[in-house]
């Protein structure tokens, strides 16, 4: 049987026809995957990222620890600070005037409540959402009571660069097992997010009070020293007018 040359023609240009669809089809499709992977793939990488080494720390004597607040819910003086564990202001804050306060004899004789306040901002643009994975961390250490063990060794392991890996899901696993924490736990509450909700109740109360950064401080709903991070001489200062006063 002999083809035509208009059919052979004719078959051609229909081959050419399948075989622009087919071009088309393959390449919408490679678009399509590599917009999952540059949405997805941070994220996964997060995950699977190892831990690597890390600083270790000491577990100090909180007193009167009590989740995340420190003292006497009943004193005259409440001090709720907003912070971020990317924050590099956060990590000098929590090293020296935080370290001095809840050691104080203002903790240790009842005057003063010292809260920490959630405040994940630092990842609004990112993907990989370290602030908010540091957050939720910190949460699962509380439910075993361990809270200002955690909040301690994350800013202990701080990473120069925002986002970086330096509190990457594997690192954030590790963190817990250093301390000694029930990791069966702890990474049943860290995969699902289980704080989700008290982590945002936090920093919803942040924007509501009108913080933009941090840390920011607020003695008894007032802030100290707006826009500028308090010495503890200031803070000091700030405690005892407000004991004069009556609180």
């Amino acid at each position: 049987m002999t083809i035509s040359k208009r059919d052979a023609i004719k078959a051609q240009r229909t081959k050419k026809k399948r075989q622009k669809r087919m071009n088309t089809l393959l390449w919408v499709g490679g678009f399509i995957l590599l917009l999952i992977l540059i949405v997805i793939s941070p994220t996964v990488y997060n995950s699977l990222k190892p831990a690597g080494s890390f600083a270790r720390i000491t577990p100090e004597v909180h007193p009167l620890e009590d989740g995340k607040a420190i003292g006497n819910p009943n004193a005259k003086v409440k001090i709720e600070v907003y912070e971020d564990f990317q924050c590099p202001s956060c990590k000098g804050y929590a090293s020296t005037v935080e370290k001095q306060l809840v050691n104080s004899t203002y903790i240790t004789t009842g005057q003063v409540y010292y809260v920490f306040m959630q405040y994940p901002f630092i990842d609004k643009n990112s993907l990989t959402k370290e602030s908010h994975q540091a957050a939720n961390a910190s949460m699962c250490a509380l439910e075993q009571g361990r809270f200002w063990d955690y909040h301690d060794i994350l800013f202990a392991n701080q990473g120069v660069v925002e986002n970086g890996g330096s509190f990457n899901d594997k690192r954030l696993q590790a963190f817990a097992e250093s301390l000694g924490l029930n990791m069966t736990t702890f990474n049943q509450c860290f995969s699902a997010n289980k704080y989700s909700t008290e982590i945002d109740a936090d920093y919803q109360k942040g924007v509501a009070a009108g913080v933009t950064g941090t840390p920011t401080i607020f003695l008894n709903g007032t802030q100290v020293t707006p826009g500028l991070v308090p010495n503890y001489d200031e803070l000091k200062s700030a405690i005892d007018a407000a004991l004069a006063s009556g609180g």
